[in-house]
């Protein structure tokens, strides 16, 4: 990762862009899968498919919600339901945290839709 800050701040926009982009599936966004919880999946296929539009749609980022300023995560109602979604990183072989997380080539992404309490 960087050594000062503005490469710092530089980096961290540059993986809210490709968070954002892997969101809403455009190019820029790397590779990975998206993945939702067996407590979603019991809602049915018509509150998976709501879910997935909403968090593709998903645009309330503010300092309270993303301190980080990646983008790395989200919450919303669906159907009157809290649902949560969250981007982690990680290597190609999807072992462990990636290596270099400005890079679409090392970096593997995987969106998680879930109940709040399901964290």
């Amino acid at each position: 990762m960087a050594d000062t800050i503005d490469e710092r701040a530089q980096d961290i926009a540059r993986i809210a862009e490709q968070n954002d982009a892997f969101r809403c599936k455009r190019p820029g966004g790397g590779q990975g899968k998206w993945v939702y919880t067996q407590a979603v999946h019991a809602e049915g296929s018509d509150f998976v498919l709501a879910c997935v539009a909403a968090v593709a749609a998903y645009d309330d980022f503010t300092e309270e919600n993303d301190p980080y300023g990646t983008h790395e995560m989200g919450f919303m109602e669906v159907s009157g339901k809290k649902v949560w979604w969250r981007i982690d990183l990680y290597d190609r072989a999807y072992e462990g945290g990636s290596p270099e997380a400005t890079s679409l080539a090392e970096t593997r992404r995987v969106l998680t839709i879930l109940f709040p309490s399901d964290y």
